[in-house]
């Protein structure tokens, strides 16, 4: 029989899990809280559970257990690209970045990617399966314990397509903000998505009002298409209706991720039609430099360029940023993430 992962299950379950073992539930609390509040990785590190239960729970079950494999420090800024290891053997990356007022980690939600975005390093490494609730929680806690400061603010945003793993995202998420356990705010959790339409709408009615993005990239399906085949299955209409379900019913401002590519997506044509499919919608737009990668040979818009789409989008009055891309000395920026040691 599989052994259970008992930092891949909630409260409840444990509760439920130590009761059917005849052990009291406040004892499940205590695991709960020993895994995800002290970030404990092995049953020897808690003092006040016995060691004859610490036998018994060692016969049912087991940590998940991931590693660091290997850190890359930028010398531009102070963020840091980890290699973590996961008890497969399998191996994904995720990022640290560190500002004046907050940091961020940058974690994966899948080894491999199966959305094949051409401009984008984590589709280029074969799909090999989803990550477990845990495995995404020990990105968090082994960063934490690497530079020892707590984690702020969680995005979804490296290896993967969190809503083609949404039931163990869901977890994660469920799990992260447990007020006994690391209890981060909803609201300072951000998923990013090529556009699953049907799990944006589930998403939407999960009571978790989390922050989503959309990875757009441009605003005409045809030329899309092109670029992100998920646009083969949902069109930018489908997405747009899906993004204002979930501002309905979660009051949370939609994002959307824009990567400007020189002479393909960044011209007054494209900012016109943007205007045209955002219209009526609370949103926000974050335009993003292209940060090349071998495998897609096109180059980033140019600065004059990147602002003059920002001031034409400023004119039609969408709140635009342009991104600041950390870490890209180290291939730590976005759409540069990829398991690179089982890759090359």
């Amino acid at each position: 029989m599989k052994k259970i992962s008992y930092n891949n299950m909630e409260l409840k379950e444990l509760e439920d899990f130590f009761v059917s073992i005849d052990e009291k539930k406040f004892r499940a609390e205590q695991l709960f809280v020993g895994l995800h509040n002290k970030n404990y990785f092995d049953l020897d590190e808690f003092t006040n559970i016995s060691k004859e239960l610490k036998l018994k729970l060692e016969d049912y079950g087991n940590i998940n257990k991931s590693e660091i494999f290997k850190v890359f420090k930028s010398k531009l800024d102070k963020t840091r690209k980890y290699l973590i290891k996961l008890n497969d053997g399998n191996i994904i990356e995720s990022v640290y970045m560190e500002y004046s007022s907050h940091n961020t980690i940058c974690i994966s939600s899948q080894v491999g990617c199966k959305m094949g975005c051409t401009f984008c390093a984590s589709t280029k490494q074969k799909f090999v399966r989803n990550l477990e609730p845990s495995e995404l929680l020990n990105q968090i806690y082994l960063i934490q314990k690497d530079v020892g400061k707590r984690i702020s603010n969680i995005v979804l945003m490296g290896i993967g397509e969190p809503l083609d793993n949404y039931d163990n995202v869901i977890k994660f998420i469920r799990l992260i903000s447990n007020k006994k356990g690391y209890n981060i705010s909803i609201r300072n959790i951000t998923l990013s998505t090529c556009g699953i339409v049907p799990k944006i709408y589930e998403l939407a009615d999960e009571n978790l009002p989390i922050n989503i993005t959309i990875s757009l990239h441009n605003p005409f399906d045809n030329e899309r298409k092109q670029i992100m085949p998920i646009g083969n299955r949902y069109s930018i209409g489908d997405i747009i209706k899906a993004t204002k379900y979930y501002f309905q019913k979660t009051g949370r401002r939609i994002s959307f991720e824009y990567t400007l590519i020189e002479g393909e997506n960044d011209s007054y044509i494209h900012a016109k039609e943007l205007r045209r499919i955002l219209r009526g919608l609370n949103c926000h737009v974050n335009l993003i430099p292209l940060n090349k990668i071998k495998e897609f040979n096109k180059n980033s818009s140019n600065k004059e360029s990147i602002n003059k789409f920002k001031s034409y989008l400023d004119d039609f009055g969408i709140t635009t940023t342009i991104r600041t891309s950390l870490g890209q000395d180290i291939d730590g920026a976005c759409g540069q993430l990829r398991a690179a040691h089982n890759f090359n």
